[in-house]
């Protein structure tokens, strides 16, 4: 099994190198990720500037740019292996609902979207313990288990884990992304040089957050997996769009 791991947290990150370690041994597994911590980054792919790659004495790659473009990099230029499967992760904090628009974790996922195995995202539901092994014991499981995947060409799997030891997961559940509130309102600033700035608030509580979500699942002690697609069309849209574009006529 030929693996592609990245992140968004940096290259330098606990989660990245507790995920490695767990994996390492399943066949040539590879890490491409940022220099730096680029959480929010979503699926920017740096356009106006070349990019740098250092190739760092512990096998990993670090580059001067998005998770995109790290995963971009790592499938088609840096590497001379043929991979499988991208797995992004681990991150430092939960990816629910509304997090995914935003979430270079998924981002890098979704980069090995066209890989003949689905593309693994995974985050800690970190509450201060750091049971970065836990996550990375479970995508393990996913990756051994007997019975392969098969959910469709260009899935990503979007996997959250409970912070804590792993002996105290309360089971797994498939489940889709609930929703959350409005986030917190930005927080103005004053610079030394008297600009002002703002600090993006915090995201909001879940809000669509009931049984069936990602959210419920976590808070159940649970890991929830939420298949993902790119496919962002709204279907049940098209009928009330073409009434009233008939109407217009």
């Amino acid at each position: 099994m030929n693996l592609l791991l990245s992140n968004d947290d940096g290259v330098n990150a606990p989660g990245l190198g507790a995920l490695f370690e767990m994996l390492r041994d399943l066949g040539d597994v590879r890490v491409a990720a940022p220099d730096r911590d680029h959480s929010g980054a979503s699926n920017a792919l740096t356009l106006t500037r070349p990019l740098d790659v250092l190739f760092l004495p512990n096998g990993f790659v670090s580059i001067d740019g998005t998770p995109t473009d790290c995963v971009h990099l790592g499938l088609g230029d840096i590497f001379d292996t043929a991979f499988d499967r991208v797995i992004s992760g681990i991150n430092t904090h939960a990816n629910l609902g509304d997090d995914v628009l935003y979430s270079g974790t998924v981002a890098a996922a979704v980069e090995g979207r066209f890989l003949a195995q689905p593309a693994i995202a995974v985050s800690l539901v970190n509450e201060g313990r750091m049971h970065y092994d836990t996550a990375a014991r479970v995508v393990r499981r996913m990756l051994d288990n007997a019975m392969p995947l098969a959910v469709g060409a260009r899935t990503i799997l979007n996997v959250n884990v409970p912070d804590v030891p792993y002996d105290e997961i309360k089971g797994w559940e498939i489940t889709r992304l609930g929703h959350r509130a409005r986030g917190q309102a930005s927080q103005p600033v004053t610079c030394p040089r008297g600009r002002e700035r703002f600090w993006i608030g915090a995201a909001g509580a879940g809000d669509d957050a009931g049984p069936g979500t990602d959210f419920h699942a976590v808070q159940q002690g649970k890991v929830s997996i939420t298949p993902l697609q790119v496919d962002m069309t709204r279907y049940d849209a098209f009928g009330p769009l073409q009434d009233w574009m008939e109407a217009q006529a």
